[in-house]
């Protein structure tokens, strides 16, 4: 019992002096409590920074292929308008969607950007969101090569849908009738006139063709020039040539997938270039490539120039037959001839019996296989399809007639250029140059080499043969 009273008596000392310490201001163990609250407060702004990393980290890059480089500032640069637009419109992009997507332009060589896109998707390699398609015979390479995704169902769910032109449409279906790019623009082909040359309108058969460019030739002066070169893997053949093929009736095609060349309207339409050709009608420099074909028209040497809609942008500077000079070296040199009255559209003429020809074309979008950011790629499309957004873009790098019908009657399309273009095409049969050719960039390279060497190589080669050789070479490989 005495050793038990002792350590109470020891117990009870202790803590009477710990008691006493702590009212003291003694001793530690008042130390951690305070340095404890700061601690506690603090707290919360430790644990918000990563929540403001991860909503940072939400926003995503959201990239496009574009022949057009926004960072190009060159006012003498050939894709200007394009360069200008980008420039322009990424800001305003980016400003909507801030928070969710940052818009990145990787500029890609117009010649160079499908080959390369088809060899990215099979190597599984990195591929843009958007894909700037301005050449709609290229949805046939891509559907062959499974370069780009389906967009049908997603497009028929949109509100734009129903306000639609068919045929563009029809410019982005591939050969099983689906939906493998969104078409924004169409561009058609037609003729741009000098009025001094032809001042009582366009000639409307090859008859009356001959006969003023005849006329021409004894003021030391040419009918017309035209992309003759088999440049581009050859390009021409959608330009002048296809034109002068349709309005003589002819076509490339089956309708079944076959090459099909040998035909009499071919060969009519064959013998009538050979002509005007062999009768220096048209200047030499109209095969020298590089897009040299242009310089007689800018200079009047030349009266009239067939090519696309777009190709305004490209023909400058300008001076008229009775030496006005439309000089500010861009596209308003153009523009502001067609609204002086010096530069009219026409159609082409066309042979008995058909209308004048017209190749089209449609530029819009497609969403490539491997695409990163789908999502990014749908909202990028319909917010270049709003109305707030549409009309700027046909103008810009769309180079044509907006395929929205209801954007048509915006007034930048109510200027005397697109009032003329309209007129042109609408007296016109325009349709895509391919028909049913699921090849079309080896067709089109092998019909442009057959036809050059008739009208530039061998004039006295027999026309018939030569389109039965090209035709049976690429039917070969169907």
């Amino acid at each position: 019992m005495k050793f038990n009273n002792k350590i109470s008596l020891a117990l009870l000392f202790g803590l009477l002096m710990m008691f006493a310490l702590a009212a003291c201001g003694g001793g530690d163990t008042a130390a951690p409590a305070e340095e404890a609250a700061p601690a506690e407060e603090a707290a919360p702004v430790e644990e918000a920074a990563p929540v403001e990393e991860e909503a940072a980290a939400e926003v995503k890059d959201f990239v496009t292929w574009y022949q057009y480089d926004e960072k190009n500032e060159d006012p003498a640069s050939d894709e200007r308008v394009g360069n200008e637009y980008l420039r322009n419109t990424i800001p305003q992009f980016n400003e909507e969607f801030a928070g969710k997507w940052n818009w990145v332009n990787q500029p890609k060589a117009f010649d160079r950007m499908t080959t390369e896109l088809v060899a990215a998707v099979q190597a599984g390699g990195e591929v843009p969101d958007i894909f700037e398609l301005s050449n709609s015979q290229d949805i046939i390479s891509f559907y062959q090569n499974g370069t780009v995704q389906d967009l049908t169902e997603w497009a028929k769910a949109q509100s734009w849908w129903d306000d639609l032109d068919p045929n563009g449409i029809e410019g982005c279906k591939g050969p099983d009738g689906k939906l493998y790019c969104i078409p924004v623009s169409e561009r058609p082909q037609l003729v741009y006139v000098w009025k001094d040359r032809y001042p009582d309108g366009y000639p409307e058969t090859p008859e009356e063709f001959l006969a003023r460019a005849e006329e021409l030739k004894q003021e030391g002066l040419y009918a017309i020039t035209f992309f003759g070169s088999t440049d581009y893997e050859g390009e021409g053949l959608t330009r002048f040539i296809w034109t002068t093929l349709s309005s003589f009736g002819g076509k490339l095609d089956d309708g079944q997938g076959n090459m099909l060349l040998n035909t009499p309207e071919n060969v009519a339409a064959i013998e009538f270039i050979r002509t005007i050709v062999e009768n220096e009608y048209v200047p030499e420099i109209a095969f020298a490539g590089g897009f040299q074909e242009e310089e007689a028209f800018k200079d009047a040497s030349a009266g009239s120039f067939p090519t696309g809609l777009f190709g305004y942008r490209y023909v400058n500077p300008l001076t008229a037959p009775d030496g006005t000079a439309y000089d500010k070296g861009s596209s308003e040199d153009m523009l502001d001839a067609i609204a002086a009255g010096d530069v009219y559209l026409s159609p082409f003429l066309a042979a008995p019996g058909n209308e004048p020809g017209c190749g089209i074309d449609v530029a819009g979008f497609a969403i490539p296989v491997g695409a990163e950011n789908v999502e990014a790629a749908y909202d990028y499309i319909n917010w270049i399809m709003s109305p707030e957004q549409n009309a700027a873009w046909v103008q810009g790098p769309g180079g044509g007639f907006p395929v929205v019908n209801s954007t048509r009657s915006d007034e930048l399309f109510q200027t005397p250029f697109y009032k003329a273009a309209a007129a042109a095409v609408e007296a016109s049969a325009c349709k895509p140059w391919y028909g049913s050719l699921e090849r079309p960039n080896e067709a089109q390279k092998m019909v442009m080499s057959a036809i050059y060497t008739l009208i530039k190589e061998d004039l006295n080669a027999d026309i018939g043969e030569v389109l039965t050789q090209t035709q049976d070479e690429y039917n070969a490989n169907n």
